[in-house]
C-alpha cells in the first residue's frame, strides 16, 4: 500500500490555520494510525511560489497527492468524518 501524502496550504497563524492543522493531526494519529503518512504544511505568505505553482486560490487547501484519485479540499477543514470521506480515505487493502 502506498503512502498518503497530504499538503496543506495556510496563509500564516490564523485560527483557521491552527483549526485545519489540528484536525489533521487528529485525523492522521486517530484515524490513519495504521497507515504510513506524510503531512506537508507551507505557509503561502511565507513561500507564495508553492502556492503559484499548485495554483492555490484560497487557504486552507489540502491536497492529497497519494494514493490516487487526486483530491483537493478547499475551505471548512474542521471534521474529521468529512475529510476522511471526502479524501477516500482510509485507502482499500
Amino acid at each position: 500500500m502506498s503512502k498518503i501524502v497530504l499538503h496543506l496550504y495556510i496563509a500564516g497563524q490564523t485560527p483557521r490555520a491552527e483549526r485545519a492543522i489540528s484536525t489533521l493531526r487528529r485525523m492522521i494519529e486517530q484515524e490513519l494510525a495504521g497507515y504510513e503518512c506524510e503531512l506537508t504544511i507551507i505557509d503561502v505568505l511565507a513561500d507564495p511560489q508553492q502556492a503559484e505553482n499548485q495554483k492555490i486560490l484560497a487557504t486552507p487547501t489540502l491536497i492529497k497527492s497519494s494514493p490516487t484519485p487526486y483530491r483537493r479540499v478547499i475551505g471548512d477543514l474542521s471534521s474529521v468524518s468529512d475529510l476522511l470521506n471526502v479524501l477516500n480515505l482510509p485507502p482499500q487493502s
